[in-house]
C-alpha cells in the first residue's frame, strides 16, 4: 500500500516549489560566503545573509544542499522526492540542534532565530514536496486510490 499520493495532478507545481526551495538555498549560500569572505569557517560573529545568521561553513552547506534540490528536481523520476524527503528531515534536525544552541559556544553555525525559523520553513516544503511530488504507474496510482477511499 502507498503512504503518499502517486501522480498527483498538482505535481508539476510541487516540483517547481522544491527547485525554488533549492534555487533559495544556493542564492543565501552564495550570499554567505560573499559576506562571510575573510572570516574563519565556523566563525561566531555577526555575519548575515539575507537577514539570517550565517558563517562560511554553513553557507557552503547551504549551496550544496540547494544543488542536490536542484539535481533530484531537474532529473525527476522520483529521485527528487527522495532527495526532497531526507534533506528535509536533515534541515529539520539541523534547525533543531541550531536552536537548542543559539546562545551557547556550541553554535557553531552562527544561526539566528530567522535562520531556524526560515530552515524549519524549508524543511516542510520540502517534505510537502517529496510527499506530493511522487510519480508511479498507473496501477500504483489506482492502488493509492482505492486504499484512500478505504479509509
Amino acid at each position: 500500500m502507498a503512504h503518499t499520493p502517486v501522480n498527483h495532478p498538482a505535481r508539476p507545481i510541487y516540483r517547481a516549489i522544491g527547485g525554488l526551495t533549492g534555487l533559495y538555498l544556493v542564492v543565501f549560500g552564495v550570499l554567505g560566503i560573499i559576506a562571510s569572505a575573510g572570516n574563519e569557517v565556523l566563525a561566531q560573529d555577526d555575519t548575515r545573509s539575507i537577514g539570517q545568521g550565517t558563517n562560511l561553513g554553513f553557507s557552503l552547506i547551504s549551496v550544496l544542499l540547494g544543488l542536490a534540490v536542484l539535481a533530484g528536481t531537474a532529473i525527476g523520476r522520483n529521485i527528487d522526492v527522495v532527495i526532497n524527503q531526507w534533506l528535509a528531515y536533515l534541515l529539520m534536525a539541523v534547525s533543531l540542534a541550531g536552536l537548542a544552541f543559539l546562545r551557547t559556544e556550541a553554535n557553531i553555525f552562527n544561526f539566528s532565530v530567522a535562520t531556524v525559523i526560515v530552515l524549519m520553513v524549508l524543511s516542510l516544503v520540502l517534505l510537502m514536496v517529496g510527499m506530493y511530488g511522487k510519480v508511479g504507474t498507473d496501477e500504483e496510482r489506482e492502488a493509492f486510490e482505492k486504499a484512500r477511499l478505504v479509509l
